[in-house]
């Protein structure tokens, strides 16, 4: 927990309390579902919660916006970023239903009733959306094939565009010569200094 808080010095009791929850209900439900390998349910705050958090580095979610999270596994980044963003909506969806059954029982259990999960695929998702989000599920053009006529056009404020948020890491230049939009790449290791962070990135993708 020290670590969100080094970051995010602003988070409020009932943010800490929520994050703290965390780490027993997904050790919980990790013995009965495999969700988290073993060694990243040691670094759960690092390479989970940071991890997932380093979105809300790049885009801070306005009240009232909606969030989809595409392949979200055990509930990352969806889980995280809807305890930072109480006041914005997230839908969090995987294939894999045992998963989702996870995601459901960590939100019903920390009362997050900004998050919806549902068993379905990306292309299944009905309705638009003002960000997409999610971790590195497949390769980059691939994934903006599945999303793109889900993400509502134009830009949220003065600066920032809706699009894809995608966690990734390594150098990115040979797979995003096949994708077509606006692309910004920003180095997490920007924003925090341990070395899990050194070759990741966030990629906001945009029409």
């Amino acid at each position: 927990m020290e670590i969100l808080l080094r970051y995010f010095p602003e988070l409020t009791a009932q943010q800490q309390t929520k994050f703290k929850e965390l780490l027993p209900l997904y050790a919980h439900w990790n013995e009965q579902i495999n969700v988290i390998s073993r060694k990243d349910l040691d670094n759960f705050y690092e390479r989970h919660v940071l991890h997932s958090l380093a979105i809300s580095k790049v885009v801070a979610f306005k009240p009232k916006a909606h969030i989809l999270d595409v392949g979200t596994g055990g509930g990352f980044p969806g889980i995280p970023l809807a305890i930072m963003f109480p006041e914005s909506n997230f839908v969090l969806v995987d294939s894999i239903g045992k998963k989702i059954k996870v995601v459901k029982e960590v939100a019903q259990a920390l009362d997050l009733t900004n998050v919806v999960a549902h068993h379905q695929r990306a292309e299944q998702v009905e309705g638009t959306f003002d960000f997409v989000v999610s971790r590195a599920v497949t390769r980059m053009p691939v994934f903006v094939d599945w999303v793109k006529d889900k993400i509502r056009k134009g830009k949220v404020d003065d600066q920032v565009f809706r699009g894809i948020l995608y966690l990734k890491g390594g150098d990115l230049t040979e797979e995003m010569q096949g994708v077509k939009g606006s692309i910004q790449e920003h180095l997490l290791s920007d924003y925090f200094k341990e070395s899990f962070f050194e070759t990741k990135k966030v990629v906001h993708w945009h029409h």
